[in-house]
């Protein structure tokens, strides 16, 4: 029990730097300075106005100072983190895929934020993301497991690559982002090109129904398809053993091994 409750703190402490960070990030300003404040009063928020989830409970999701409402979205998204980190280790235990898991909740959470508000998956982002994915996987396979993933990403790269430049063709205007492409290269990195494809078409589902809202309410907008991608290579990468295993038994079936 102990486990899971540091782990939820923990995922809730990095959802928070995470709202901070890509709030700050979006309007240009640094997040390291000012500190943290209440955007109405300016008030500079004490150590104790920072605790993940408990102080927005305790303060009544308003301003210590001012009594201006507190967005509740910044406790959704601790708490969802945080049971995102419990998931993860539900599933892998004391591992290096459970290291994973968290940096591919930690980025998920930073995508689904930055693209649905302004369209945009940061670069700063995936960089990050992409550094801790190849650190865990030096520590855990070494060289060979670096090259292995970076071939399997490139693949993803190049991949979604040429699907935005069919798509451009087919639909006159930017079918895929500059974002989505880099992101794919992640995706790809951390699985291997079958269960790539397999999150590619489980983030699609996933974006179906949003794409078909939007469609319907006319809007003449971008579609945000980031958040559905890495949803799609967080679904996958929780059940990969599972997908593998069906997987087999269908290729199998057809005379095939995989």
């Amino acid at each position: 029990m102990y486990i899971y409750i540091f782990l939820f703190i923990t995922g809730s402490m990095f959802a928070s730097f995470i709202n901070a960070y890509v709030s700050r990030t979006l309007k240009g300003e640094s997040i390291i300075a000012p500190r943290s404040h209440c955007t109405n009063c300016n008030h500079t928020l004490a150590w104790y106005e920072l605790i993940p989830v408990l102080s927005y409970i305790i303060q009544g999701g308003k301003c210590r100072k001012c009594k201006s409402k507190i967005g509740i979205d910044s406790l959704i998204t601790e708490i969802i983190l945080g049971l995102l980190y419990v998931l993860v280790y539900l599933v892998y235990g004391y591992s290096y895929e459970s290291l994973l898991g968290f940096v591919i909740a930690t980025m998920m959470l930073a995508i689904f934020i930055s693209d649905f508000k302004e369209l945009v998956i940061l670069d700063s982002t995936l960089i990050f993301a992409c550094l801790f994915t190849y650190g865990i996987i030096f520590m855990e396979l070494g060289l060979r497991g670096i090259y292995k993933s970076f071939l399997y990403g490139v693949f993803a790269f190049v991949l979604m690559f040429l699907i935005k430049i069919f798509g451009d063709l087919i639909f006159k205007r930017e079918s895929l982002g500059g974002g989505d492409i880099k992101l794919a290269f992640i995706m790809g990195s951390i699985l291997p090109y079958n269960l790539f494809l397999v999150s590619l078409t489980v983030g699609s589902m996933c974006a179906l129904p949003y794409a078909i809202i939007v469609t319907f309410k006319r809007q003449n907008r971008e579609l945000a398809f980031g958040p559905f991608l890495v949803l799609g290579l967080f679904i996958v990468f929780l059940f990969k053993t599972e997908i593998l295993n069906i997987m087999n038994i269908l290729i199998y079936n057809g005379g095939l091994a995989l």
